[in-house]
């Protein structure tokens, strides 16, 4: 099971975010802890009254609205008596077992999922501490619900393989099949809560995977000049299609203010990512003098990674970024290397595939095999980055690395 928990200024906001699920018939309420009142005759103004009583008790505490998600596996069915019992108990350990608090089971994606609504002020006015309550009290809570209820357990995965558990699935939308608003809403969230971006442009390459783009429109405009952002669906050619959307017309607000919180935090976050991209990068990369555009996507999407090319009009390729589908990391190739840039892998691109004859085997296992990306070599092939960091220092030629290691060799005998 995973948990997540959002805090906000709005139980309203919440309310018409599920409700309006239940209206669409992509969701269900199934219990009102708290209430003093048959389900069948809770409505949503009912609903948000009963909340709004205790939230006026602290007029002080803004920030006490709550919105949890708890998703279970796949492979997980659960009856709604369950869900109700889980949702008791882990509010219960929670610290909110004496508050108000409504779940409604959501079923538009493939995972079986509930959220809760609910506030923090009590019924005496004081205010529920919300200090590290996602890392602490939840994380708690929720490995107990796990293995009082024999869910199963989330971190029992490999952290380098993809996440099986989402609160959002993300798919891709094609305009007129889905609600255009919910379609993006559905995708946008997921790709904040998911990934590691550090601009624009990187959230976007997130995004075009899946037919959306999120657009600040001329620089010259006015909506450019206020900051504004919009969403809006790409066909199958990249084209935008619909009407576009405004990012603050949106749940949770992906604007453009917001969106460039995550840049600083998420800068650090990705780095830890960077070897293993750059091997499987060149686990690709050296296996060829030259390469079609089309190959090299295709070779790299079976390692998980996205490339987006940025081109002119006339058709020159100016930026590349590298979106890492298994770790939810981008890169632009810059921040990889100068052999990861746009320059560099211009100049190995061409009509044609030419296949090296002979090629260094990275040390190191797809993550997809499932198998550790360490083998426990004590001298491991080098990889490009690492063959130029060494031809960029210094204090070493390539000869005197040589004659180094044949000296070290020499001393073993």
């Amino acid at each position: 099971m995973v948990a997540r928990i959002k805090i906000g200024k709005s139980i309203r906001g919440i309310l018409h975010y599920n409700e309006q699920k239940v209206s669409e018939g992509d969701a269900r309420i199934i219990m009102a802890s708290g209430f003093a009142i048959e389900l069948d005759s809770l409505d949503f103004n009912g609903k948000l009254r009963r909340f709004q009583h205790l939230t006026e008790l602290r007029p002080s505490v803004a920030t006490n609205a709550l919105h949890i998600s708890l998703n279970f596996d796949v492979s997980e069915k659960l009856e709604d008596e369950k869900m109700q019992r889980i949702a008791n108990r882990y509010m219960e350990l929670l610290g909110f077992g004496n508050q108000p608090f409504l779940v409604y089971r959501h079923e538009d994606v493939s995972h079986q999922h509930i959220h809760i609504a609910t506030v923090s002020i009590q019924a005496d006015g004081t205010p529920i501490n919300l200090h590290n309550i996602g890392r602490k009290r939840s994380e708690e809570a929720r490995q107990t619900v796990e293995k009082e209820f024999r869910l199963f357990i989330a971190k029992s995965k490999k952290k380098k393989t993809h996440p099986p558990i989402k609160a959002i699935d993300v798919e891709k939308v094609n305009y007129g099949k889905t609600p255009t608003k919910r379609a993006i809403s559905n995708v946008v969230s997921s790709v904040l809560e998911d990934y590691r971006f550090t601009s624009l442009p990187e959230y976007n390459a997130v995004l075009r995977q899946f037919n959306v783009v999120a657009d600040r429109g001329a620089e010259d405009s006015e909506m450019y000049r206020k900051n504004g952002l919009i969403y809006s669906l790409l066909d199958e050619n990249g084209n935008k299609v619909g009407v576009p959307l405004k990012a603050s017309s949106f749940y949770h607000k992906p604007t453009l203010a917001n969106i460039e919180k995550k840049y600083e935090r998420n800068k650090d976050k990705r780095e830890q990512f960077k070897k293993d991209i750059k091997n499987r990068l060149d686990d690709i990369l050296l296996r060829y003098e030259t390469v079609t555009k089309d190959t090299l996507k295709q070779e790299l999407a079976k390692s998980g990674i996205f490339l987006l090319f940025r081109e002119n009009q006339q058709g020159i390729i100016y930026g590349a970024t590298y979106v890492d589908n298994v770790n939810h990391a981008v890169f632009n190739g810059s921040a990889l290397g100068k052999n990861y840039s746009a320059s560099a892998i211009s100049k190995r691109l061409s009509n044609s595939d030419v296949p090296k004859n002979h090629f260094i085997t990275p040390s190191f296992t797809s993550p997809y095999d499932g198998l550790s990306l360490d083998n426990g070599s004590a001298d491991p092939a080098p990889s490009l980055g690492y063959v130029q960091d060494m031809l960029d220092t210094k204090d070493y030629t390539p000869s005197q690395t040589l004659r180094r290691r044949k000296k070290k060799n020499q001393n073993r005998l």
